[in-house]
């Protein structure tokens, strides 16, 4: 029964990968798209994502909006399912928080050095870009 219950866990874990996978690609290509001139690439490539699925108005309904909500819905189901039948479950989002507490100074540093990296990092990109 444990061998069943982990494979439905990975085909559902897979299944909503692959469902919130469009709307990744477009938000990505948005992103993308904005950081150097259309002309070159990856600019260009993203746009093309971009136009595609805005001249295709179903595209951004199915893409942006009903496939992110089935994942939730998906995701929600079966987190609070396996939350309420799992006990190591529980006890590990206790530790969790447990040590989330006792070293959130030094969380807050890490978050805001790797904010810090993300910054300078898209900075970099659009001053070699210009």
């Amino acid at each position: 029964m444990r061998v069943t219950a982990e494979r439905i866990k990975r085909a559902i874990a897979f299944a909503e990968l692959l469902l919130i996978a469009p709307a990744a690609l477009f938000m990505g290509a948005v992103f993308v798209r904005n950081l150097q001139p259309e002309a070159r690439e990856p600019a260009h490539s993203a746009q093309q994502i971009v136009t595609w699925c805005a001249e295709r108005r179903w595209t951004l309904g199915v893409f942006l909006i009903a496939l992110p909500l089935l994942v939730l819905a998906g995701g929600s189901a079966t987190l609070l399912n396996n939350w309420k039948e799992d006990a190591e479950l529980r006890q590990a989002a206790r530790q969790t928080l447990a040590a989330v507490r006792a070293n959130l100074p030094l969380l807050l540093i890490a978050a805001a050095t790797l904010t810090a990296a993300g910054t300078l990092a898209i900075v970099t990109l659009h001053v070699l870009s210009d």
